[in-house]
Parts: C-alpha cells; sequence; structure tokens
C-alpha cells in the first residue's frame, strides 16, 4: 500500500497497489500542473480531506476535473467529469505519483506520452523512451 499527501497534509490519498506504469505527460495542463499520472480504477484510491477542482475549459469535451489542495496547492489527482463518465463509465482515476517518495515508486516504468501532440483519440506518440524510476 502506498500512502501520499500534498505538501500540508490537508489531502491524504491511498492506493491498494504501485502503479503498472507513470506518465509524465507535456501537454500543457500536466506540464504547469507538474504532475506525473498513474491511472487506477476509483475502487483502488481513497482520498481523504476536501480538495478544490479544475476542469479545463480549453477543450469541448474535457475528460479530467484536475483536483489540488485548497491550501497548499498541490495537485493531487483526478477524476473523470461527468460528460466523461457519461460516455465510459467511472472507470479511471489519476493519481499525481509526484506525491510519492521516488524510493516507493522504484521498479516503475515511466513513460513520457506527447500529449501536446495527442489529437485527443487513440494511442498517444511518445517524446522520448521510458525508463525504469531508480535506474
Amino acid at each position: 500500500m502506498l500512502k501520499l499527501s500534498c505538501h500540508c497534509g490537508q489531502v491524504r490519498i491511498e492506493l491498494d497497489r504501485r502503479p503498472d506504469y507513470i506518465n509524465e505527460c507535456n501537454c500543457t495542463l500536466c506540464s504547469k500542473a507538474g504532475v506525473r499520472w498513474a491511472y487506477f480504477h476509483p475502487s483502488q484510491v481513497g482520498v481523504e480531506g476536501t480538495a478544490s477542482s479544475y476542469i479545463r475549459e480549453d477543450k469541448a469535451e474535457p475528460g479530467a476535473e484536475i483536483r489540488f489542495c485548497p491550501r497548499c496547492g498541490s495537485t493531487t489527482h483526478f477524476t473523470l467529469t461527468e460528460g466523461a463518465v457519461a460516455k465510459f463509465g467511472n472507470t479511471m482515476m489519476g493519481v499525481n505519483m509526484r506525491l510519492a517518495d521516488e524510493g516507493d515508486l522504484a521498479g516503475s516504468e515511466l513513460r513520457y506520452p506527447d500529449g501536446r501532440a495527442w489529437p485527443g483519440h487513440g494511442d498517444f506518440g511518445y517524446v522520448r523512451e521510458a525508463r525504469i524510476i531508480g535506474e
């Protein structure tokens, strides 16, 4: 089990397992938020504390509602927007793995998707080769 928190500790996250892989996306939202996302089914994530949210306005159908601590500003996780849940079901949640100690993630694959060039459907291209954390 992994226990993560924002900088001040107001928002805490528990995961029942380590991620299969982690994405460090270069899209404008992810790079400005300074995140590395790991994806889980919502049933695998416990969140305690109250988070504020942001839904980007530059996309016609944004899929993610970004959550952050209203006290320290740390981006903690994302949930799917109502539109995305209606389309795909409540099947995915993202957790900012920058909240974890890197030693707890040793051996996990870190991928670098090219979110800036992604058209919003299909597979991601990558800006560089994946690496294994801790190697």
